[in-house]
């Protein structure tokens, strides 16, 4: 039986995975994936926050960072390997290219992440339609350039940041456009994009795409209060690639086969698992960390990573209740930091919901 088996090698996860090592614990890491490091190699912008928080690291090296600690701890990887199940007793079945098996772990930590949010329009099957996250990953790690005249749609911090490379990869960025009457995401990340000469239209929508074997041309229009198309707005423009950045809805599936209670609160996303300030399910043993928990920044991701890795290592006996404590009154008073702010007050109201109600029902 394995000590503890992390799945997703995304930030939140490998960041779990170099915490409980530094206490002794022998930790697994599975990923579907052929490398670890989740989102974080196709994220070239420098982040945010403080020096604790990585400021002014771009994504990749954080990669790198948390991926050369992992190996340094003895942490093992398993690439290329799928959870397809959980069952009682903390069971998985994962397949990897070789062979489908079941092994056990005494702790369980889901960071199995997010997928990205589709909108639906005419014409959306087009090949041309793409989501912000693939269209990141094309041009980040592949170098592959998707298209050339690109409409954004969705201005969050991942709409905003994707047009801005884009730009930089050589591709025209026609104009993004935005459903709600305000910018979504951080307004350095809008002026960039808007020095460089792109249009950002809040209070739009897309009408329609249209297109023989891709997509060749989009329409877009304004929406009144009640987001109705308002009759002679429509705007038409030639474009090859509609990238989407609608937002990230939590990896769920397997915290569900696992039997997890779950909490619906949509300014994280959508249904999250319910936990404790721990990060521990109402299923004892089994944890979670990053967006699976609710959609916040990669930093947050990867202090609940930690918090996480933490809370497993005491469990396990791997580190005394006070120290164990210190260092969560650090990760929390971190997670407080990130979540302070106009842009991280709704993430914090809605993580403090989430602890009430799991204390109120299990009173741990």
């Amino acid at each position: 039986m394995e000590e503890a088996i992390v799945i997703g090698a995304g930030p939140a996860g490998l960041s779990a995975a170099i915490e409980a090592a530094k206490y002794g614990v022998k930790i697994t890491v599975i990923d579907e994936n052929s490398r670890p490091g989740g989102q974080l190699f196709k994220q070239i912008h420098r982040f945010f926050g403080s020096s604790a928080h990585f400021a002014g690291t771009r994504g990749y090296e954080i990669g790198n960072y948390l991926l050369s600690e992992s190996k340094s701890l003895g942490v093992r990887v398993l690439l290329n390997t799928a959870v397809w199940g959980i069952f009682s007793e903390n069971r998985l079945g994962i397949k990897t290219e070789e062979k489908t098996e079941i092994i056990q772990a005494k702790k369980i930590i889901i960071a199995t992440g997010a997928s990205e949010n589709p909108v639906c329009f005419p014409g959306w099957t087009l090949p041309g339609v793409m989501g912000a996250g693939a269209v990141q990953t094309m041009m980040n790690l592949h170098r592959v350039l998707p298209g050339k005249k690109i409409l954004m749609v969705g201005s969050g911090n991942v709409g905003l940041i994707v047009s801005y490379q884009l730009l930089q990869a050589g591709a025209d960025v026609i104009a993004v456009v935005e459903l709600l009457p305000e910018i979504g995401g951080y307004l350095v990340h809008a002026m960039k994009i808007a020095r460089a000469g792109v249009n950002i239209f809040t209070s739009h929508t897309i009408i329609k795409a249209e297109g023989r074997n891709g997509v060749q041309k989009v329409i877009v229009g304004k929406v009144d209060e009640k987001f109705q198309i308002i009759k002679g707005s429509e705007k038409e423009y030639k474009v090859d690639l509609i990238c989407i950045a609608a937002g990230l809805t939590p990896l769920i599936e397997l915290c569900m086969m696992a039997g997890c209670e779950l909490s619906y609160l949509q300014s994280i996303g959508g249904f999250v698992p319910l936990h404790n300030e721990d990060m521990e399910t109402t299923v004892p043993g089994v944890y979670i960390a990053g967006d699976v928990s609710g959609i916040e920044e990669a930093s947050t991701a990867i202090e609940e990573g930690r918090l996480t890795g933490v809370a497993v290592a005491e469990s396990l006996g791997f580190i005394s209740k006070k120290m164990a404590k210190e260092r969560k009154i650090e990760i929390w008073s971190n997670l407080a930091e990130l979540r302070s702010g106009p842009f991280g007050e709704e993430k914090r109201i809605a993580k403090e919901c989430l602890l009430r109600e799991f204390k109120t029902k299990y009173g741990r």
